[in-house]
Parts: structure tokens; sequence; C-alpha cells
């Protein structure tokens, strides 16, 4: 019998079905800091690659209607990693010019006790965002008590 090893495996971008590609594309670059790589925005096919460094990280593709659907199976949230609580902060600061709408008020432990924390909120189409700290967040408050911030909606 052979056995087969899977290959180490890293994420290489995510693709969102977006309604509106420019004002996604606007609010990414603004939100999050993202810069436009590519794009396609004439015809019927309109998409943008977004990424930093020239390293594609998100790619929005408008071919949708609707809002995002915590009801259906997909997607449940996109998560963003930065360094420290205080960058997650900032993002806080550069949502909230946006008047973007928040799931819990200012940073959030991941757990009860938990080191990692952040912050989630939605982008213009509804889809559920997380920019989060690996530490940093010990004395921040927990909702939900013992289950994951990022678990439930």
């Amino acid at each position: 019998m052979t056995t087969v090893t899977a290959p180490q495996l890293a994420t290489g971008h995510i693709g969102l079905n977006v309604t509106d590609l420019t004002r996604s594309v606007d609010f990414y670059r603004r939100a999050l800091g993202f810069e436009q790589l590519g794009a396609s925005t004439g015809g019927a096919q309109r998409f943008a690659f977004l990424g930093s460094d020239g390293q594609l990280q998100l790619t929005l593709w408008q071919q949708s209607d609707g809002e995002f659907s915590a009801e259906t199976p997909g997607l449940h949230h996109l998560s963003f990693q930065v360094e420290t609580i205080d960058q997650v902060r900032a993002v806080e600061s550069v949502l909230k010019e946006l008047e973007v709408t928040f799931a819990h008020d200012g940073v959030v432990a991941h757990g009860e006790g938990a080191a990692s924390g952040g912050i989630f909120f939605a982008d213009p189409d509804g889809i559920r965002l997380e920019v989060y700290a690996p530490s940093g967040a010990e004395s921040a408050p927990a909702p939900g008590g013992s289950a994951p911030t990022c678990g439930f909606f």
C-alpha cells in the first residue's frame, strides 16, 4: 500500500462575490489598506485583484445580488491578522471614520482569558470580517463568555 502525504498548504488568496465592484474596491483599499494589483472593470465580467507588496491576497468578483447571508452554507467570516493590538485599534479608527457596522464595541478577546483578540465588522455587502492580533487582548472583554467571538453570529 502506498501512503500519499499531502503537501503543506497555505492560503493563497480569498475570492469574494460582491454586488458593486467600485464600492468594494474603495472599501478594502481605504479600510484595510489593500493595493489594487489589477482589474477588469469593462464588460460583463468585472473583477479586481487586491493585495500588498505585489502579493495577491483578495479577489473581488462583481457577480452577486443581495447581501451576505449567515443562513446558507459558505463563508463564515474572513480574518486578517496584524502584529499588535495597537494596529487593530488603528484599523478600528479608520473603520469608525467610514461608519462601518461593528459586531462588538471595540476590541474584544477571542474568549475568556484569551490573549488574542480583535474587531469584528461587516463590509458593504454584509460579509463578516475580523482584524485581530495574536496577543495583547488579555484585558479586553470576551462577548458570549466561553464561546469564541468569531464562532457564532
